[in-house]
Order: structure tokens, then C-alpha cells, then sequence
């Protein structure tokens, strides 16, 4: 038995007394057994559910609705900074609230605004499901595989400011690749211009309003390390008093994900409980070792065909232990398992429900291409993100 704070702050004492006064510490006993359960995967789930709400709500109220409408009134009629304008929209989503919130809730925004203005959808929907993967990997919250590599870089006695400034720059770089290959592959549908400014739907302004401050609020919160299940809770709570106040009917419209939620548990603690084990210790020699170029490439593209062959998840917590020696070693996993994840349907949960979604619309989407369109970009971002890697 083991004497645990549930709440897995940083372990340099600084920033643990920093954060003391952000979150209550709740001690209890917990088998041995569970601690990888408690203490790294479940704050990381509740997380999960309470994004999930919040960016639901917002979605609701309006707030990625009216952004993007706006969008397409300031840009010019033009159908190549309309498509800008909504990669950056794409892009501020998948670091502030996760890649799923652009795949499930952006990408209905996007084809929508298509529909109305009489240009080509796939360069839209092609953004949502590409900047959604390789675009999360700046912030601990943008995407889960991240938030389970932050305990990683606690044990190394890195901080939050460190992953931060150890991933802007293969951030940054698979961005802006992927942004590069899109305008590249669907240069025709992206010339030429649109003859109408479609307006946005209705919504309560008042909930609109609070929606739009809670959605900006929580970047900041997050950047600057503050615990992200604390301010996900916090920002759903709020979300959701607010909603009970002004539109009590939209609640039911709010599905937080059980199922996946479990699911992870289930997986992330299986596989957590194996690593403190070392029973999987010896995968270590198929990713190689250590921090030259070719030896970041070669893990990277390693966890890349892992997410692929199985799902980004999973990938991530069998590589980890190889590469747990070095926050750049994990940052190079995460490069891998994050932008790497575009050839198979099943690698990122995204692009599954991103394909629903399509469907939905009625937007059909030739899977051969795709996946040979996702092959191009892996390659291309995996590449040139883990060569920027210091």
C-alpha cells in the first residue's frame, strides 16, 4: 500500500508549492498495483469527459459557429483566405481543446460554410482531420498521448514551460507543412473567389458570450501549466450552469464520451501497470537509442507505423518506456503518434469520428486517397517536426 496524492503535480518543489494553492490535495491508500491507474490515467480520463462537455457547449452556444461565419465575412470573398482564416480557427482549437473537438466539432462548421458559399468542401474537411493531428502537439492537453507523456517529463524533472519549449518548434514545423501540402494538393478547389456571406444561426447572446470568454480563458490556463483537469472542470461547470440558467433544452444534447473514457481507462491502465512492471522493456531495441537526428527519425518513424498498424494511443504507451531516458526521445514518440497517424482509418479516434461526421454531411470521401494523401503527410510533417527537435 502506498501513501498517494491523487493530484500529480510536478516534482520539482517550486512548482509543486506553486500549484498547491491551484488544487486540492486528497490523500489516500491505493494498492500498489493501481497507482499508474490514479494517479497518471484518471485525471487524464476526467479531463477527457470534461473537454469534451465544455467544447460541446460551446459548440452549442455558437461560439465555433459564429467564429467561423465571421471568418467567411472578412475574407474578401476570396476562397483561399477563407480557407486561412479557417486553419487558424482549426489550428487555435485542436492546441486549446483537443484534436476530437476539431474532428467532431469544427468539421461540421467547415463543410456547412462550403455548402452555403458554393466552393469545394474537401479542403475544409481535409483541415479539420490534418491540423487535428499534427497540429496537437504543442500543449499538454492538445492531445491525450501528450498528456500522458507530461508524468514522463516529471520524472526527468522536466516542468510544463519545458515540454512547452521542447515541442513549439516540431509544433510549429508540422503545422505548417500540413497547412503547405493541403494548399498544394487542392490548389484548384482553393482559387477563385464566392459570392456569398453566409450568415451565422441564432443563439442566445448571453450564452454565446460566456461560451466565447470561457473557450478564450481556458488557453492561457492551460499554456501556463495550470493542472488541465482542474480547468476543464472548472470551465464545464460554468458551462454548464450557464446553459441551465439560459437554454436548459441544449443539455440534452450533450453527450460527454463514457464509452471512449473507459475505454481509456481501461487500455492506458492496462498498459501503465504493464510499463511499471517492465514487461514491456523488450520492445526498446525496435525504437532504438539515443538523440542524434537519425536516432530521433528512427524512433519517430518507429511510433508513426505503431499508431498506424494499431491506434496513436496505444503505440504511445508501448514506445514510452524505450524512450523515457530523454525529453527529446518523447517528444519524438509524440511527434510519431500524433502527426503520424493520417494513413489508416483507425490510427487517431479523430479521424474515425471525422469520417462520421463526414458521412453525416453527406460529403463522400474516397479512402484509398485519402490514406495515400495521409501517407504524403506523415512522411513530409513526422520528417521535418523531429529534425526540428532540440
Amino acid at each position: 500500500m502506498r501513501r498517494l496524492d491523487l493530484q500529480p503535480g510536478l516534482r520539482p518543489p517550486a512548482r509543486a508549492a506553486a500549484r498547491a494553492a491551484a488544487r486540492p490535495v486528497i490523500l489516500i491508500h491505493v494498492p500498489e498495483v493501481l497507482h499508474p491507474l490514479v494517479v497518471q490515467v484518471l485525471p487524464v480520463a476526467v479531463f477527457l469527459l470534461a473537454i469534451t462537455v465544455t467544447a460541446e457547449i460551446a459548440q452549442l452556444a455558437g461560439v465555433f459557429d459564429v467564429a467561423a461565419h465571421a471568418m467567411a465575412r472578412r475574407a474578401r470573398h476570396r476562397v483561399v483566405l477563407l480557407w486561412l482564416l479557417f486553419a487558424l480557427l482549426a489550428v487555435v482549437s485542436t492546441i486549446v481543446m483537443s484534436l476530437d473537438t476539431t474532428a467532431v466539432l469544427l468539421t461540421p462548421v467547415g463543410l456547412a460554410i462550403a455548402r452555403q458559399t458554393g466552393i469545394a468542401p474537401m479542403p475544409f474537411a481535409l483541415t479539420t482531420l490534418w491540423v487535428a493531428n499534427t497540429g496537437s502537439l504543442l500543449l499538454p492537453v492538445s492531445n491525450l498521448t501528450n498528456l500522458l507523456a507530461v508524468h514522463r517529463f516529471e520524472d526527468l524533472g522536466a516542468s510544463h514551460g519545458d515540454y512547452v519549449r521542447t515541442a513549439a518548434l516540431p509544433a510549429i514545423t508540422a503545422i505548417v507543412a500540413t497547412l503547405v501540402l493541403i494548399a498544394i494538393l487542392q490548389r484548384r478547389a482553393l482559387r477563385g473567389t464566392y459570392a456569398v456571406d453566409p450568415p451565422a444561426e441564432p443563439h442566445d447572446r448571453v450564452l454565446l458570450v460566456i461560451a466565447g470568454v470561457v473557450s478564450v480563458a481556458i488557453g492561457p490556463l492551460f499554456a501556463v501549466g495550470v493542472e488541465p483537469a482542474v480547468v476543464s472542470v472548472a470551465a464545464a461547470a460554468v458551462l454548464l450552469i450557464a446553459t441551465l440558467w439560459r437554454a436548459p433544452g441544449l443539455l440534452r444534447e450533450v453527450r460527454p464520451p463514457w464509452l471512449m473514457a473507459g475505454a481509456f481507462l481501461l487500455v492506458a491502465g492496462l498498459l501503465r501497470a504493464a510499463q511499471t512492471e517492465g514487461l514491456l522493456d523488450w520492445l526498446a531495441p525496435a525504437v532504438g537509442t539515443g538523440t542524434r537526428p537519425i536516432d530521433l527519425l528512427h524512433l519517430s518513424g518507429a511510433s508513426a507505423v505503431a499508431a498506424n498498424l494499431v491506434n496513436n494511443l496505444p503505440a504511445y504507451l508501448v514506445v514510452e518506456p524505450a524512450a523515457s531516458d530523454d525529453v527529446r526521445r518523447l517528444v519524438a514518440t509524440l511527434v510519431g503518434v500524433n502527426a503520424g497517424a493520417l494513413v489508416t482509418p483507425w490510427a487517431s479516434l479523430a479521424t474515425l469520428l471525422w469520417l462520421q461526421r463526414c458521412r453525416s454531411a453527406g460529403l463522400q470521401v474516397p479512402l484509398l486517397r485519402l490514406a495515400g494523401w495521409g501517407a504524403v503527410c506523415a512522411v513530409v510533417c513526422v520528417t521535418a517536426a523531429t529534425l526540428t527537435i532540440r
